[in-house]
């Protein structure tokens, strides 16, 4: 039995009532697929209207933290569901519907320019939020980003490939860690969403941008959300538009001040160069997580689906490591060690693995 959903369902008929909104009595509740977290996501419908419900135990984190930035980020012109109904100590929220139309359902070649471009704009916007009103934004520091990093050997390599690292190869990722955590901690801190990509990403109202699954912001490195963008585990895009796609965020955020980094006395903006080095080594790390993540949601949570990006986004990471020399030792660690162990395992589609050499 279902006790939350009971209560859920308890709830969401109170709430009408409060909000004089009516309810019909044949209202339905369907369960809306596709999140990698905690949360439950449904789509209540009541005669021609419809909203969505998050489920979110209290236990798994404060919903709080999406109805304040939600509430932040509205009034900087970013389109977001809005909250109508919120128990924070139930984790029960309810909200507008933003339709069914994610960036990943309809991204081709003819609008992939028009899409970013949007998307870009409204992450400037969101690196722009200099403070939320009642909430601060966790940092995204050291301790967190080595965190992030440990989900890739513990739920990939041991949990899912069965594979035990020497402690040899374990000081190789311990190396190759401070490296990248080294890499996103001399980068501009800015709000970052966290999970800037195709999935979170939604048309609505004729082809505006809306934007869901923000709970989790933080601050810190400003090109995290741009590389989870662009090099999305979803979707995989050649690198000339990748680097096209980057020179335009460049000029934008220049434009409104998110590059302006202090050194000293000294006030610079950050060139190209330097910033495409930080954009790879934050796909490293993020990537590395994704990869553990979809291991973790296969084994510990049943959800398999994930299976499928394994490939896509591990042939990232051994593309950022044959460009940077100081990443050789984990190149030869993947090459010789992971990537044949992975060909292997039955749940991943080794044909998508060939290219990973």
């Amino acid at each position: 039995m279902d006790i939350r959903l009971i209560a859920l369902k308890d709830w969401i008929v109170r709430r009408f009532q409060q909000l004089e909104l009516g309810l019909a009595d044949d209202w339905q509740l369907t369960p809306l697929c596709g999140d990698a977290s905690y949360r439950r996501y449904f789509r209540l419908v009541s005669d021609d209207n419809s909203w969505i419900v998050m489920d979110a135990p209290p236990e798994g984190g404060d919903s709080g933290s999406f109805v304040k930035i939600a509430s932040g980020w509205r009034s900087l012109g970013i389109t977001l569901p809005k909250v109508l109904a919120a128990d924070v100590e139930q984790g029960f929220l309810l909200l507008n519907d933003l339709g069914n139309l994610h960036y990943l359902d309809c991204l081709d070649d003819d609008n992939a320019d028009d899409l970013y471009n949007q998307a870009i704009d409204e992450l400037v916007k969101i690196q722009g939020c200099q403070s939320i009103p009642e909430y601060r934004l966790p940092d995204y520091d050291r301790e967190f980003i080595l965190r992030e990093l440990a989900i890739f050997p513990e739920w990939f390599i041991d949990q899912l490939l069965g594979l035990e690292l020497s402690a040899g190869e374990q000081q190789c990722f311990i190396e190759m860690s401070g490296l990248l955590v080294d890499s996103a901690l001399e980068q501009p801190r800015v709000c970052m969403h966290r999970d800037y990509h195709s999935r979170n990403l939604m048309l609505v109202d004729g082809g505006k941008l809306g934007i869901i699954d923000f709970q989790d912001a933080v601050l810190g490195p400003v090109s995290y959300d741009l590389v989870s963008l662009l090099r999305d585990c979803y979707i995989e895009w050649p690198q000339a538009k990748i680097e096209r796609w980057i020179r335009l965020y460049l000029a934008k955020a220049d434009s409104a001040g998110i590059l302006s980094v202090a050194l000293s006395d000294d006030l610079r903006t950050v060139d190209e160069r330097q910033f495409l080095r930080w954009f790879d080594l934050m796909g490293m790390q993020r990537h590395l997580k994704a990869v553990g993540i979809f291991a973790r949601l296969k084994i510990r949570d049943g959800k398999g689906g994930y299976m499928a990006d394994i490939p896509r986004t591990l042939n990232y990471i051994l593309q950022v490591c044959s460009n940077y020399p100081e990443l050789e030792p984990f190149y030869q660690l993947l090459s010789e060690r992971i990537i044949p162990r992975a060909k292997a395992n039955a749940y991943l589609d080794t044909s998508a693995l060939e290219r990973l050499e």
